[in-house]
């Protein structure tokens, strides 16, 4: 990471939401990933999307990797912190939802905020 990227990291203003980590031969990705352009830093700024290199062991690359290859699973990045002046990450292995869930959780929503509608008045 460049030093404009820390100090955004150190503010706070780095987005998750569309983040994922992408495996790419014998090195990790982390794609997709806002962090956003540090006030102070002019014209030595930073990309804000830009594709960041993970540091990790090879066999944790690997390991990764074996889990991606299945269907319908990813890597997403779950937290952002820093350590001693270090930005780690936190990556966890998910699966998608499927479409009758989607639609449960839909549904479901609608019910609670008709409810908190009716609560209100």
């Amino acid at each position: 990471l460049r030093g404009s990227e820390i100090k955004s990291i150190r503010a706070g203003q780095v987005s998750l939401g569309e983040a994922y980590v992408s495996i790419d031969g014998q090195e990790a990705w982390l794609v997709n990933a806002y962090i956003a352009p540090y006030e102070e830093a002019n014209r030595f700024n930073h990309e804000p999307r830009r594709n960041r290199r993970l540091l990790l062991h090879k066999k944790e690359i690997y390991d990764l990797y074996e889990d991606v290859r299945k269907k319908g699973v990813t890597i997403v990045p779950t937290r952002m912190y820093l350590k001693d002046g270090r930005a780690k990450l936190e990556i966890a292995v998910a699966k998608g939802k499927k479409q009758h869930d989607k639609r449960q959780e839909i549904q479901q929503r609608d019910m609670e905020r008709e409810s908190n509608r009716r609560i209100k008045y």
